[in-house]
């Protein structure tokens, strides 16, 4: 159209100045818009709000997928996103277990601010120095949360999956999302273990029936926001019929356990090689590929941004059973070891400039929470997300939010091994203090990832500028540091008394 106008000659006068006829004036008015609709249609395309997609991995560790380094696992959906958008090597999770990366997900601030300090509804240790702390049980009703600054913005809101932040009265649809279809749901109707066990199996196919059958039945006048939360890879560790016979056939290939290639250091597992865990993370590929596909059908693909996370580290220590390897990471879920809560982040759609690019910037995941705003063309609102910043202009190339540490308050004991504590990250270095002990590690990350050779002796200086820094940080967050417990042997429950009495009248 446009050629057709621009090429035609028009009529002129004598003197060669085109004449102002009815005709010719017309043609001048369709050149014109000719001309402006392209603009036009770019900036409408620009205000235009983006869908949103958001898919979290529940304990899926930072090494887990063939993008990150894993050469057992097959992830060919998630690393196919990954070179068609952005990877990002140091995304942190905001806690070292479920329930406290949800919560900041949601609110944009550290787990601290909103009570929610360990996974719901925590744990008992009996019988320990220092008293087990309670963690709040239930997401803040005063709380501002993403999906509610979304619905606000005209958004649909849906949560599909695991929610671990309360029942009764404080579900994702107490919380700004429209739609839920969840765990509490699908847990209503099992009556015995069994059952439970056979809707975990089938909960990733499941919930990806409903994610596409929102996506297919959506309301088309609105953007939307649809999260999905897998309980994959989380224990119980169970084979995926039709998955899990081929990884068993890779594991019968690895060779035996070397002194370069241990399976375990005592500790944590070193390698990746459970073939029930594997086939349990490629259901989860094969629905972010199911999810991928779905929006590419609808034509939905080209104002769509997806991002795949996990809510903390992979469970590797051997008390545990753990079931995967975050090497070259130390340790894994339940320590503020890196590989605890150092998770991968992966972004795709059209936000993403550099597309098969990797970020090295730190961020953690209570900066989701204004990057989504951000995306979606809404007001920030710092109020609510206090300890989130933008990351959006990275997506786009630009650049990185200005420098600042980051913190984790993890004071639980947790079935890991891991005993009180905090952290902090500083530019290239990390502080970790330990309550129960008194003891101070500090690492460079920058030479050091594996977090093995500690500085806290030989750098008196920056260990005590970091101590400052935590310290002053949990008192501007009110963090509690738990006390000594005053008589241990109170603090057990009626059983485990019994226990030592009998174990007593034995020695005797």
């Amino acid at each position: 159209m446009t050629r057709f106008f621009l090429s035609r000659r028009l009529p002129a006068n004598a003197a060669g100045q085109p004449l102002r006829t009815k005709h010719n004036i017309l043609v001048r008015f369709f050149v014109a818009c000719a001309c402006w609709l392209p603009l036009v249609q770019t900036a409408a395309a620009a205000n235009q709000k983006p869908n949103l997609v958001f898919l979290l991995a529940d304990d899926l560790g930072w090494a887990d997928l063939g993008c990150y380094g894993s050469a057992f696992h097959e992830t060919p959906n998630l690393d196919r996103m990954a070179r068609d958008g952005v990877r990002f090597s140091t995304f942190y999770s905001a806690g070292s277990v479920c329930s406290p990366t949800r919560s900041s997900i949601m609110t944009g601030k550290y787990p601290v601010r909103t009570g929610i300090t360990d996974w719901i509804p925590g744990q008992e240790a009996p019988n320990r120095k220092l008293v087990q702390l309670r963690p709040r049980t239930q997401l803040p009703h005063n709380e501002v949360t993403l999906a509610e600054s979304m619905k606000t913005g005209g958004y649909q809101t849906a949560y599909i999956g695991k929610w671990h932040l309360g029942r009764n009265g404080s579900l994702p649809t107490d919380h700004g999302f429209e739609l839920y279809l969840g765990e509490d749901r699908e847990n209503a109707g099992a009556t015995d273990n069994i059952a439970r066990l056979r809707q975990r199996l089938e909960s990733t196919d499941r919930y990806t029936d409903f994610a596409t059958d929102f996506l297919e039945k959506r309301d088309p006048s609105r953007p939307f926001f649809l999260m999905l939360s897998y309980h994959d890879v989380h224990t119980p560790i169970q084979p995926m019929p039709g998955l899990v016979e081929h990884f068993q056939k890779r594991a019968g290939t690895l060779s035996g356990p070397t002194p370069e290639r241990p399976e375990h250091d005592g500790r944590t597992r070193l390698r990746q090689d459970n073939p029930s865990y594997a086939s349990m993370l490629a259901a989860v590929d094969i629905s972010a590929g199911r999810i991928l596909s779905k929006l590419k059908d609808l034509r939905l693909a080209s104002n769509t941004i997806v991002f795949f996370a996990s809510d903390n580290g992979g469970l590797s220590t051997l008390k545990n059973a753990g079931p995967t390897s975050n090497t070259p990471l130390r340790a894994g879920k339940g320590w503020l070891y890196e590989g605890g809560i150092r998770v991968p982040l992966i972004v795709w759609g059209p936000a993403v400039t550099q597309t098969g690019s990797v970020c090295e910037t730190p961020l953690i995941s209570c900066d989701l929470y204004p990057t989504f705003l951000e995306l979606a063309h809404l007001s920030p609102l710092p109020r609510q997300h206090i300890d989130g910043v933008s990351f959006a202009e990275l997506l786009r190339g630009g650049p990185a939010p200005p420098a600042r540490s980051l913190f984790w308050h993890y004071p639980h004991y947790h079935g890991s091994t891991w005993t009180p504590g905090a952290a902090i990250r500083d530019g290239n270095w990390k502080l970790i203090e330990f309550y129960e002990s008194g003891a101070v590690e500090l690492y460079n990350l920058s030479e050091d990832l594996a977090e093995a050779y500690n500085h806290a002796a030989s750098n008196q200086a920056k260990k005590q500028e970091l101590l400052q820094k935590l310290h002053n940080w949990q008192k501007s967050v009110q963090a509690q540091i738990p006390p000594l417990n005053p008589n241990p042997e109170s603090s057990a429950p009626p059983d485990v008394k019994e226990k030592k009495k009998k174990r007593a009248g034995n020695r005797q």
